[in-house]
This record gives C-alpha cells, sequence and structure tokens, in this order.
C-alpha cells in the first residue's frame, strides 16, 4: 500500500490534479502559480471552511472520498446561500506521511463528485504535511448580475421556508456513536422512495452525516423567486434562524407541524439509537416521549444538513424544492429571536465550533 511519505508532492500531485474538476469559469487550472477564474458579473461571492480530523470527521468512519464530498458540499451551500452560482474551489491539504495515497486520491475524487451537480471547477490549492489532517478549502461564486441575497433581509409578514433535509446529518451521527450502520458506505445511490426515507434505509442517515447533499439548485432558485434573506443551516435549525432573525431585527415563528415529514423518517433510528444507547442522557426512562424528544433535538439542533432557509415576501410562489415553514414577525417587546407555533423553544441547541 502505498503511502503519501512514499512519493514526492510532484508526485503525489500527479496523481490528485487530473481526478479534480475543470469547471466552467475556469481560464486557467492548476499548474502556475494561481489559477485564474472568469468573473462577467464583476463580482465574486467569496467564503472559506475547514475541516479538522477528530473535530469534523473521523478517519475510522469516514473516508477520503466522504471528506471530499462533505468538504465540497458546505463550501458550496454556502455560497448557493447568498443566491450565487458556484464556481471553483481552492483546496488546502495538510496531511501526515502515514496516510495512505488511496485516501487522498479518494478526496480529490470525492471533490469532484460534490463539485459536478453545480459545475463548479476545483483550480488548485496547497499541499503539506503535518501532524494530523485538515482540509481548507476556499470557494468562489458568480451572482450571475443579481443582488446578493443576506440573512439581514426579512420582513414582518414574509413567508419562513426551508429546502433539504432536516436532522437527518444528527441522526447519522447518532448510528454512527451507536455502532448501528457499519462503514465505509457503499458510492452507490441509497434507496429511498418518493423522497421519502425507507424504515430500515438507516445508511441513508449516515450518508447524510458524511457526504451532505445540499439543495444547491435552490439557493439560485430562491435569489431568482425574490428571497429577502438566506443562509445555510449547518449548526442546526434554530441556532441558524436565530442568526436570520437577529441579523433582520425580526422574530421567526416557525410551524411544528412543517416538519412531520422528517420526524417521521427519524423515528426507526431513534428507536435503535435510543436501544443501544440506553437514550443517552440520565434520567431519561425508555417510554415514547423519550423517542420524541430525541426526534426533535435532531430535527430543531442537529446540523450540518446544509439544508437552505430562506424568507420570501407574502404571495410568492415558492420554486421547487421549498416548503414554507413559518412566518416572519415583528419583534414588538423582548422575546426569543425564533419561537414554535408562538411559544418559545426550551433551549436552543446546535452546533458550536468551541463548545461541541
Amino acid at each position: 500500500m502505498t503511502r503519501v511519505r512514499d512519493l514526492s508532492e510532484e508526485q503525489i500531485l500527479e496523481r490528485i490534479v487530473p481526478l479534480l474538476p475543470r469547471g466552467s469559469a475556469t481560464l486557467l487550472g492548476p499548474g502556475d502559480d494561481a489559477a485564474v477564474l472568469a468573473a462577467p458579473d464583476g463580482r465574486f461571492v467569496v467564503s472559506t471552511d475547514v475541516l479538522v480530523e477528530d473535530r469534523h470527521f473521523r478517519t475510522r468512519w469516514s473516508t477520503g472520498y466522504d471528506v471530499g464530498r462533505r468538504a465540497a458540499a458546505q463550501n458550496l451551500a454556502d455560497i448557493a446561500a447568498m443566491g450565487a452560482r458556484p464556481t471553483a474551489l481552492v483546496t488546502s491539504l495538510v496531511v501526515p506521511g502515514d496516510t495512505e495515497l488511496d485516501w487522498v486520491t479518494g478526496l480529490a475524487i470525492g471533490l469532484a463528485d460534490g463539485c459536478a451537480p453545480v459545475g463548479a471547477g476545483a483550480v488548485g490549492g496547497d499541499l503539506s504535511g503535518g501532524p494530523f489532517l485538515v482540509v481548507s478549502i476556499t470557494v468562489h461564486g458568480d451572482l450571475e448580475g443579481r443582488p446578493p441575497v443576506l440573512r439581514s433581509g426579512a420582513r414582518p409578514g414574509d413567508v419562513v421556508a426551508h429546502a433539504g433535509v432536516r436532522g437527518w446529518s444528527a441522526a447519522g451521527l447518532a448510528l454512527l456513536e451507536a455502532g448501528l450502520v457499519r462503514t465505509p458506505l457503499s458510492t452507490a445511490p441509497l434507496e429511498v422512495t418518493d423522497g421519502v426515507l425507507l424504515e430500515d434505509a438507516w445508511e441513508r442517515l449516515v450518508a447524510a452525516y458524511l457526504r451532505p447533499d445540499p439543495p444547491l439548485a435552490a439557493g439560485v432558485s430562491a435569489a431568482q423567486a425574490g428571497a429577502t434573506a438566506m443562509l445555510d443551516l449547518s449548526d442546526g435549525l434554530l441556532r441558524d434562524a436565530g442568526r436570520i432573525a437577529r441579523a433582520s431585527g425580526v422574530r421567526l415563528d416557525l410551524d411544528a407541524g412543517a416538519f412531520a415529514k422528517d420526524r417521521d423518517a427519524l423515528h426507526s433510528a431513534a428507536r435503535a439509537v435510543a436501544a443501544a444507547t440506553g437514550l443517552g442522557d440520565p434520567g431519561w426512562g425508555p417510554g415514547t416521549a423519550d423517542i420524541d424528544g430525541l426526534v426533535g433535538r435532531w430535527v430543531w439542533g442537529g446540523g450540518e444538513d446544509h439544508g437552505l432557509l430562506a424568507t420570501f415576501p407574502a404571495g410568492t410562489e415558492l420554486p421547487a424544492g421549498w416548503t414554507a415553514v413559518g412566518r416572519v414577525q415583528a419583534v414588538g417587546e423582548a422575546g426569543p429571536a425564533v419561537t414554535i407555533g408562538g411559544e418559545a423553544p426550551a433551549d436552543q441547541p446546535g452546533w458550536d465550533h468551541f463548545r461541541a
């Protein structure tokens, strides 16, 4: 088995670069000191993100392919959340010398597959040795003449809408931690019928954690439909909804019934996790209410689904893939930034990079 330390940097790059997509906006790809991209709009949308071994992924679960897919997804979703079309990304990789070369080439293939739905290119980056794996990506996007959709544009009376899945990634992580799904996963598509998770298809939940599949096209369609505010749901529904509310000076009131489909899809996994872990939290009993509570925690507080949350003017016909999940309200008296059916949630769970 060839390991990174067995090859020079140039030899490693010779294996990686041919696996990466060029992208339609790329005028000059890898090979020089920098890439050259077309910017017909005259503006770039730019974002960056980092994945650190044992913080954002674990190699006992994640193949290089998984990490490449995940890295592409979470970066491309940030561009989509601005209403822009992702065009290109550059990747910096820190890798220990004993890492198998197949892990690194798998990362490149995962990046390519993650970029394929939007035609984005992977146009260069940097490679370094180090004590543990770190993947850092900077991604660019094209607004195509549209104004960016900010977090601060929601207005009272707007409809709150969501695209993507909710709670699936958190459920997948719980299944992995409970040892209920084997990895590595197949790269073949997993079984879903009419968009509804089959009860025994827990691998689909694990795939949502290891290889998020964000609704990237929904960002552009939302912008075209006049979305007033939007963001990528990376840290949990309640936490991220609060960010729109605070940036816009409004309150988001969410409808619990709008998430019934996701909750139903997660119950089988929740029962299995509860049985395997004793429900995890001290004091929990074995009742149905505890299963419902676990599912609710995944839906409301689970991060890394990378769906999109947006607000639209009242009366807007929502684009395909978007579902109305609430209303924007005036703040009025002091109170929570987000409510569920008019009531304050018991807490504001979600991912925090320094507390998780």
